[in-house]
């Protein structure tokens, strides 16, 4: 989808379809948006007509904001994003602001306009693609306006992404897949790909490994690197991604019931990658490594079985409880794989624990970690953009969950606070650097009629590496 920036007034006359945007305090310059505004009840924002324009029904809509704070804008422009997505093109008007407004609201309504458009229709006989394919928006604020749209652009790029890799079948979007799509991607924006296979990974790997060695397919540790800083030595930040792309729980069956929906398992992966290509995309100042493990986790006569022990990369054993608490596993010789870069700071990204949606729901990721300082970064963006996330505490005295009478580790603690026992687990492979933990199993992907992956939390991250 392309966005564009205009420094003249909107003429109706001149476009297909038209929205105005105005503050609730004021009214539109324009006379038919104020004939429409007028038509607004008590707590609407949103209405939408069709006009007799040059011989054809033209339709024109309002959106009326109580302010421009972000989780306004972004409930008022997904609300515009229905009415957007069934024009070929759209025009918004953004004459009411000034220019900081006018960029606020730019880049909400872009987003949300680019990710209404997202369809996945690649296995449908009878594709039907995206009918908006353009959105310009009309301000006298062009440059700022300009800037917001090249940020919204990114983001919507990052998310999609991010949710064809989450929504592809997992007989298709294999480790393989995963590793490849990865590659091709960083390669085209100009960033280095290094990608280290089975035998890297055995040798070296051992917790890891024991994920991976149940499955037919071949597990994989993607490397993404990115200079963009002036000092090409400076810090790195890393971003961790579990990329499980699908699980069955391993010898600890998961129930057959939606079990479709472990394809999802592998949104960690893609949000880490959705959001590094944004970055690279907006050619952000800045060092970013990406590091993804990907395997899947299946049952067979090689999988690892509950009570056994591994070694992990770091050398701390692991007794395996459940083999389908495999994330972590993962997760754990990754992040000791980021200790060799000495970054600024290490965040992973995991579809982790199910815990997670009965603490915090479907609309709020969880975070924990060992800075407070990048955790209130991160909390920080999160607000900025609407893309909800809570911290969750790493009380020393959780670790008293996470004992083995036969290893260093068991990797699953005693019963409750299991999101913050998981996130405990990998605290003690992040001791040597800043790290935080984001849990995305609620907020990744949605079940039901609207089933698919969201692309979140790449605004989150997004937005967290811009303001660094």
């Amino acid at each position: 989808m392309e966005f564009s920036t205009k420094a003249e007034k909107l003429q109706l006359e001149q476009v297909q379809a038209a929205l105005f945007i105005y503050r609730e305090s004021e009214q539109p310059e324009n006379e038919t948006a104020q004939l429409i505004a007028a038509s607004l009840e008590d707590g609407q924002n949103f209405a939408e007509t069709k006009i007799l324009s040059g011989g054809r029904l033209q339709p024109v809509a309002v959106c009326r904001l109580k302010n421009t704070e972000r989780e306004t804008l972004n409930r008022a422009a997904a609300e515009a994003a229905k009415w957007a997505k069934n024009q070929s093109e759209a025009a918004v008007d953004l004459s009411a602001f000034n220019a900081a407004e006018a960029a606020a609201v730019a880049e909400a309504f872009a987003a949300a306009f680019g990710n209404a458009a997202y369809c996945f229709e690649r296995y449908k006989k009878d594709r039907k693609p995206a009918k908006l394919t353009q959105a310009a928006f009309f301000s006298s604020h062009a440059a700022e306006v300009a800037t917001a749209l090249s940020i919204a652009e990114a983001q919507v790029f990052g998310q999609s992404l991010c949710r064809d890799l989450g929504n592809a079948a997992p007989n298709e979007c294999t480790p393989a897949f995963l590793a490849q799509t990865a590659k091709a991607e960083a390669e085209k924006l100009g960033a280095g790909v290094k990608i280290l296979d089975k035998d890297y990974i055995q040798k070296n790997m051992g917790s890891f490994w024991s994920v991976a060695k149940g499955s037919v397919q071949e597990p994989y540790l993607i490397e993404l690197s990115y200079f963009g800083a002036a000092d090409k030595n400076e810090a790195p930040v890393v971003l961790v991604g579990k990329g499980i792309t699908f699980d069955t729980g391993g010898i600890s069956l998961k129930p057959g019931l939606n079990m479709d929906e472990m394809k999802f398992d592998m949104c960690g992966a893609a949000t880490v990658i959705g959001t590094f290509c944004a970055a690279v995309k907006l050619k952000l100042p800045l060092n970013l490594i990406a590091v993804v493990a990907t395997c899947e986790n299946m049952p067979s006569g090689s999988a690892s079985k509950p009570g056994d022990v591994v070694t992990s990369m770091k050398g701390l054993t692991i007794e395996i409880l459940n083999t389908d608490a495999e994330g972590r596993l993962i997760l754990c010789d990754a992040l000791t794989y980021a200790e060799q870069f000495k970054p600024q700071a290490v965040i992973d990204v995991a579809t982790l624990t199910g815990a997670c949606i009965v603490a915090l729901g479907h609309d709020v990721s969880g975070v924990m970690g060992n800075n407070q300082e990048l955790i209130d970064r991160l909390l920080a963006a999160s607000k900025t953009v609407d893309d909800k996330a809570w911290q969750l505490p790493l009380f020393d005295t959780y670790k008293e969950q996470l004992k083995s009478n036969f290893a260093d580790l068991p990797n699953i603690g005693t019963p409750g606070a299991g999101t913050i026992t998981a996130g405990v687990f990998l605290s003690h492979f992040t001791e040597d650097y800043p790290w935080a933990h984001l849990d995305i199993a609620g907020t990744a992907w949605k079940s039901g009629g609207e089933k698919g992956a969201t692309g979140r939390p790449v605004p989150l991250l997004l937005n967290y590496l811009r303001n660094l």
